[in-house]
C-alpha cells in the first residue's frame, strides 16, 4: 500500500481532533453533575416543591463558575456550546412545527376584504389544502382564477391598497404582476415570523436550540431540547403577541346581568338538563347564584330538579371587573353557550358590540374570570400593542412581579386620550394579550395617565414576566402559528432512553469485537482496532458537524459496526482465498484488498443512495438516523481499507510473523461448498409466492396498525406505578374521546400509549390542555394519591417517573405530507438503485433482480406486521421510524445483492457463463461472507431489540426480519430471477456468453 505514512498521519489527526471535540461532552457533563451533587446536598427531598428549588440552584451553581477556566484551555459556558447535541428523545424536551396562517397574511395585505371573490377563494383554498400539497398561497391563486369573472387582484377593495401601494402602483397591473408581488411579500412575512419566533427562543434560556424554514410551506420547526416546561414553550411560540386595550364593562352592568339572566333562561330550553345533578346544583352557593340570575323565576320544583345551565357553572363573584368567575374546565362550554346564534340574539341593543374574554388564568387555580369588554361594529380594540417601543420585567409597588411598557410617541398620546375617557373607578382598562385578559386595573387619574409608560401587574411568576416582555420586545407574528405537529419528551425518559441506548451499544461492539476475533483470530484484532476506530471517528464527525445524536441515530451507528465488520470480512475472505490458490502472504494481502474493493465500494454506495433518501424525506430523529448512518459508511470505508490494511501489513512485515485469518475451530467452516442454489429456485419462487400471496391477502383484509404520523391525532405514553388494566381504561376513555381511542400496553404492564383523533383538526394550545386535563381525571383512581395535574403532566417528580412521559401531535394535514413523502422516499429509492446497478454492471438483467428481491422483502416485512401487528407484546405501528427500517432494509438486501452479483461478474468474466454453473460456483462462494456478516448483523440487531428500550423494538424487529429476509433473497430470488432472464437472452445470441465489466 502506497502513502502509509500520509494515511498513518491521516489517522491520529482524524483520531486526535475527534478526541478533542468531544472534550467538551465529557468536561460539560462532568461540571453538571458536580452541579446536581451539589444542589442534592444543599436541599433535602423532604422540602416542598425540592425539584425545581434544586433546578433552580443547579443553574445559580453553573452561572457562577460558568466562566472559569477549566484545565486552561476553556470554560463551563464554551464546553457547553460545543458539547454533542443530544436529540429530544435522549435529553427531553419540545418539538413542534409551526404552520403559520397564510390565509391570515393574505387578508392582511388586502386590508381585512369583504370582497365576495376574495373571501370564495379563501374558502376554496381552505377545502383543496386539505387534500393538496400545494402551498396555501398557489391555491388561493387558483381558486380566485377560477372564481373571479371581471374582478382582478388590483382591484381597490383587494390588494391596490395604501399598504401595498409601494409595490402595486396602479389599478391596471395585471393578475400575474400582482401575485408575484403577494408572493413576495408573504414570503416576507414568513421570514419576519421566523425572526420574530428566534428572538423569542433566545430570550426562552435553553441551549442549542434549532429554528428553520421547511421551504415555501410557510411552516417552521422549533427544537428545544432539555426544555421541561411545556405549556410556557408552547405559549411562547404559538403566541402572536397580539396586543390591545379595552375598556371593560362597569361592574355588575345591569344590561350585562340582563344577558346573563336571559341567555341562562333561554338555555333551559336549548340544553339537554338531564345531565344535570342535584350534587351540582348544592354546590353552588345559593348567594352567588342569586345575586347574578335575580330575575330567574323559582317555580315549585324542588332546588335539585331546578336547573340553571349557566348560571350552575358560576364558582363566584369577582372583586375585579370581570362579570363572574368560572372552572378552568368549563370555559369551553360558557364559549359554546355564549357562542349559540340563539343566545347571541338576546344581547341587548345598549351592549350589541360587546366581546367576551377570558382572564388568564392564575397558576394552580381552577377558576377564572369572564369579562365583558365594550366593542364596537368592527370588533377593534380602543388601542392595539403597535404603539408599545420598549417591554420589561419589573416589581411593582407591593413588589409582586410585573411588566413595564413604554409607547412611542404616538402611543403615549393615544394613552392619555384613552384613560381620560374611561369612567374613573368605575371601569377597567382591560391589557389583552391574545385574547386573554391579563389585567384590569380602574383608573383614577384626572386628564389620563401622561408619559405613554404603563405596567401589566397580576398573579405572575418572575419566570412569566421575563416571557411576556420577551414576546412583546420580539414584536408579534404577522399572522397566527398554528402548531400542527408536536412532540414532548419528559427529561426522564430521555435519560432512560440514553441508558438503555448505551447498553445495546456497548453489548452490541463487546458481542461483534468477540465474534471477529472467534472468526478471524489475530487478523480480527487488527479489526476490532478499526472498529473502535471507527467509533471514535463517527461521535467525533458529528460533533464538527454540529449533528444532533438522536436514539434511531444510536441504532444508526451500532448498525455501522455491523457494515463495518462486513468490509472486514470481504477482505479477510478474499485473502483466504488468495492464500488457498497457493499465493504467498504478502500478494495474497494485496490481492485480497484490492479484490475485496470493488464489493466493497458497491455495498456501501448502495446502502449510502437509500440513506440519502432517508435524509431527504425523513425528520426529527430519522433523520438523525440518516445522519449517523451516512457519516458511518464513510468512516468504516476508511477504517476497514486503509487502517485495517495498516495493522495487518504492519504485523506481516516483521520477519517471521504469519497471520491465518482463521482460527482452529474456524478454518474448514464453509470450505468446498458446491449447494445447487440454481436447481433449487423453482422451489424457492413457489415458498416466496405463497410468502407475498399470504402478505399481500393480510394486507388487504387487516391492513396495517397506521401510527399518528400518518393518519394525524394525539399520542400519549403514560406510566403508573403499578400494572393496569388497558381494556378497562380504554373503556373509560372512549367514552370520553370517542371511538377512535387506542390504548394498548406499552412495554412493562405498568405502561400504556394512548392513542386518540379526538378533536385532531384542532390547532389550539386550549385543546391540547383540556385532553391533557381529561386524561388526568379519568386515571386518576390509577395514580398515587396527591400527584398534581402538572406533575402528571411533566411525567412525575424528579424522584418517580409517573405520568405523561412522551406526547406527541400530528394534525391531519402534515400526516399526509408524511405519508406521501414515506411513499416517494421507498420508491425514490428503487428507482436510484436500480439506475446504479444497471449503470455498475451494465445488464437491465442484474438491475431488475436486484429489484425483483427488494419488492419481495419490503412485501414480506409489510405481511408480517399486518399478519402479527396485533400479537406481538411490543409496538408495531406504521410511522416514520417504520419507514426508515424500510428503506434500510432495502439498502441492506442490495448490498447483499451487490456482493453477490459483484463475484459472479467476476467468475463469469474470468471463466465464461458455462450453462450457469459459475454463477453457481459464484453463489457458494460468497456465502461465507454472505452468513458471516448477517448472522454479525443480526446479533446487533438482537442487542437493541433486547436492550435499547421500548420505542426501538418495534424499529429494529422490522430491520431483524429485513435482514433475514434479505439475505434469503439475495440467494433464492435476486439471484435466479437475473440468471433466467440472462440465460434465454445468452441462448438466444442475443447476449454475449461473457457478461463484461464496465471498460
Amino acid at each position: 500500500m502506497y502513502n502509509k505514512g500520509l494515511i498513518k498521519l491521516f489517522a491520529f489527526l482524524f483520531g486526535i481532533v475527534s478526541i478533542y471535540q468531544l472534550s467538551y461532552t465529557f468536561i460539560s457533563s462532568k461540571i453538571e453533575n458536580e452541579a446536581a451533587t451539589y444542589a442534592a446536598s444543599k436541599i433535602s427531598e423532604s422540602d416542598k416543591d425540592f425539584a425545581s428549588k434544586r433546578e433552580a440552584l443547579e443553574i445559580k451553581y453553573l452561572d457562577s463558575i460558568g466562566s472559569e477556566s477549566v484545565f486552561g484551555f476553556t470554560s463551563y459556558n464554551e464546553a457547553k456550546k460545543k458539547e454533542l447535541n443530544k436529540g429530544l428523545d435522549l435529553k427531553g424536551g419540545i418539538n413542534v412545527t409551526l404552520q403559520i396562517k397564510i390565509k391570515d397574511i393574505l387578508s392582511g395585505l388586502a386590508n381585512n376584504t369583504k370582497n365576495p371573490v376574495f373571501l370564495k377563494s379563501l374558502e376554496d383554498a381552505d377545502e383543496a389544502s386539505k387534500s393538496s400539497d400545494k402551498t396555501y398561497v398557489d391555491l388561493f391563486f387558483e381558486a380566485f382564477d377560477a372564481n373571479k369573472g371581471d374582478t382582478k387582484l388590483a382591484s381597490p377593495d383587494i390588494f391596490f391598497t395604501k399598504s401595498l401601494s409601494e409595490e402595486i402602483k396602479t389599478m391596471d397591473a395585471s393578475d400575474e404582476q400582482v401575485k408575484s408581488i403577494i408572493r413576495k411579500k408573504i414570503d416576507e412575512s414568513v421570514e419576519s415570523a421566523f425572526e420574530v419566533l428566534r428572538e423569542r427562543i433566545d430570550g426562552f434560556g435553553v441551549t442549542q436550540p434549532n429554528i428553520q424554514r421547511e421551504g415555501t410551506s410557510g411552516r417552521i420547526l422549533v427544537e428545544l431540547p432539555g426544555a421541561k416546561d411545556k405549556a410556557r414553550a408552547q405559549e411562547l411560540l404559538s403566541s402572536t403577541a397580539q396586543l390591545e386595550f379595552w375598556e371593560t364593562y362597569p361592574k355588575n352592568d345591569p344590561n350585562v346581568m340582563q344577558f346573563i339572566n336571559a341567555a341562562n333562561e333561554k338555555l333551559r330550553s336549548l340544553v339537554d338538563t338531564k345531565t344535570a345533578t342535584a350534587e351540582d346544583t348544592e354546590s353552588k352557593p345559593e348567594s352567588e347564584i342569586d345575586s347574578l340570575l335575580s330575575d330567574v323565576t323559582q317555580d315549585s320544583l324542588d332546588v335539585a330538579s331546578q336547573i340553571n345551565p349557566l348560571g350552575d357553572l358560576i364558582k363566584g363573584i369577582p372583586n375585579s371587573f370581570a362579570v363572574a368567575e368560572f372552572a378552568i374546565k368549563d370555559t369551553a362550554k360558557v364559549n359554546e353557550y355564549l357562542n349559540m346564534p340563539e343566545i347571541k340574539r338576546l344581547i341587548p341593543n345598549a351592549i350589541q358590540h360587546v366581546k367576551f374574554a377570558w382572564e388568564r388564568p392564575s397558576k394552580g387555580s381552577e377558576v377564572v374570570g369572564l369579562f365583558a369588554l365594550k366593542g364596537n361594529r368592527d370588533n377593534t380594540p380602543k388601542m392595539s400593542g403597535d404603539v408599545v417601543s420598549a417591554a420589561r420585567a419589573q416589581f411593582d409597588q407591593f413588589n409582586r412581579p410585573a411588566v413595564g411598557m413604554d409607547m412611542n410617541v404616538k402611543g403615549a398620546k393615544q394613552w392619555q386620550k384613552f384613560t381620560s375617557e374611561v369612567n374613573l373607578n368605575q371601569t377597567g382598562i382591560a391589557v389583552v394579550l391574545d385574547n386573554r385578559v391579563y389585567t384590569a386595573p380602574g383608573c383614577s387619574v384626572v386628564g389620563g395617565i401622561s408619559g405613554g409608560s404603563t405596567e401589566i401587574s397580576g398573579d405572575f411568576t418572575i419566570t412569566e414576566t421575563k416571557d411576556i416582555a420577551n414576546v412583546l420586545r420580539a414584536g408579534k407574528l404577522p399572522a397566527r402559528a398554528d402548531i400542527i405537529q408536536s412532540e414532548v419528551v419528559g427529561p426522564s425518559l430521555g435519560h432512560e432512553s440514553i441508558n438503555s441506548g448505551l447498553m445495546s451499544f456497548l453489548i452490541a461492539m463487546a458481542l461483534v469485537l468477540v465474534w471477529m476475533i472467534f472468526y478471524y483470530g489475530k487478523a480480527g484484532v487488527a479489526a476490532d482496532i478499526a472498529l473502535l476506530l471507527n467509533i471514535l471517528l463517527i461521535f467525533g464527525v458529528l460533533v464538527s458537524l454540529d449533528a444532533v445524536l438522536t436514539l434511531p441515530g444510536i441504532a444508526g451507528i451500532v448498525l455501522t459496526i455491523g457494515m463495518s465488520v462486513d468490509a472486514n470480512v470481504l477482505i479477510f475472505e478474499r485473502i483466504k482465498e488468495e492464500l488457498a490458490k497457493g499465493k504467498g502472504q504478502s500478494l495474497a494481502i494485496s490481492d485480497g484488498f484490492g479484490n475485496a474493493l470493488s464489493s466493497i465500494l458497491d455495498a456501501n454506495i448502495t446502502t449510502g443512495l437509500t440513506a440519502i433518501i432517508l435524509f431527504i424525506f425523513g425528520s426529527g430523529p430519522i433523520k438523525g438516523f440518516a445522519t449517523t448512518l451516512l457519516i458511518g459508511i464513510a468512516t468504516s470505508l476508511f477504517t476497514a481499507i486503509f487502517v485495517t490494511r495498516l495493522f495487518i501489513e504492519g504485523y506481516t512485515g516483521a520477519k517471521g510473523k504469519v497471520l491465518e485469518f482463521c482460527t482452529g475451530l474456524t478454518r474448514n467452516l464453509f470450505k468446498n461448498l458446491s449447494i445447487n442454489f440454481l436447481k433449487k429456485r423453482k422451489i424457492a419462487y413457489i415458498f416466496s409466492g405463497a410468502l407475498i400471496v399470504i402478505a399481500l391477502f393480510s394486507l388487504l383484509t387487516t391492513g396495517l396498525q397506521q401510527g399518528v404520523d400518518f393518519v394525524g391525532g394525539r399520542t400519549y405514553q403514560v406510566r403508573f406505578d403499578q400494572s393496569v388494566n388497558t381494556s378497562e381504561i380504554s373503556s373509560n376513555l372512549t367514552e370520553i374521546f370517542g371511538s377512535g381511542t387506542n390504548v394498548k400496553t406499552f412495554g412493562e404492564d405498568n405502561q400504556i400509549m394512548i392513542t386518540t383523533s379526538y378533536k385532531v383538526d384542532a390547532e389550539d394550545i386550549a385543546v391540547d390542555e383540556e385532553i391533557q386535563e381529561k386524561l388526568f381525571t379519568s386515571l386518576q383512581n390509577l395514580l398515587p394519591s396527591g400527584l398534581t395535574l402538572e406533575e402528571f403532566n411533566n411525567g412525575g417528580t424528579e424522584d418517580v417517573s409517573i405520568g405523561i412521559l412522551k406526547s406527541k401531535k400530528v394534525g391531519p394535514t402534515i400526516a399526509d405530507d408524511i405519508k406521501k413523502n414515506a411513499v416517494w422516499a421507498i420508491l425514490g429509492s428503487l428507482f436510484v438503485v436500480f439506475l446504479y446497478i444497471l449503470f455498475r454492471f451494465r445488464k437491465w438483467q442484474f438491475s431488475l433482480g436486484a429489484v425483483v428481491a427488494v419488492f419481495h422483502d419490503v412485501l414480506v416485512v409489510l405481511g408480517v406486521f399486518s399478519l402479527l401487528g396485533k400479537v406481538m407484546p411490543f409496538n408495531m405501528e406504521i410511522d416514520q421510524a417504520f419507514i426508515a427500517a424500510i428503506l434500510t432494509v432495502i439498502g441492506y438486501s442490495l448490498n447483499d445483492t451487490v456482493v453477490v452479483f459483484d463475484r459472479i461478474r467476476e467468475i463469469v468474466k474470468e471463466r465464461g457463463w458455462s450453462s450457469g454453473n459459475n454463477v453457481g460456483l459464484a453463489l457458494n462462494s460468497t456465502l461465507s461472507r454472505t452468513l458471516n456478516t448477517s448472522l454479525t448483523t443480526l446479533v446487533v440487531l438482537l442487542a437493541i431489540f433486547i436492550f435499547g428500550g421500548e420505542s426501538l423494538r418495534g424499529f429494529m424487529f422490522a430491520m431483524i426480519i429485513g435482514v433475514i429476509v434479505g439475505t434469503y433473497s439475495s440467494l433464492f430470488i435476486a439471484t435466479p430471477v437475473m440468471f433466467d432472464t440472462l440465460k434465454k437472452r445468452i441462448q438466444s445470441g442475443k447476449e454475449d456468453v461473457v457478461v463484461k465489466d464496465k471498460e
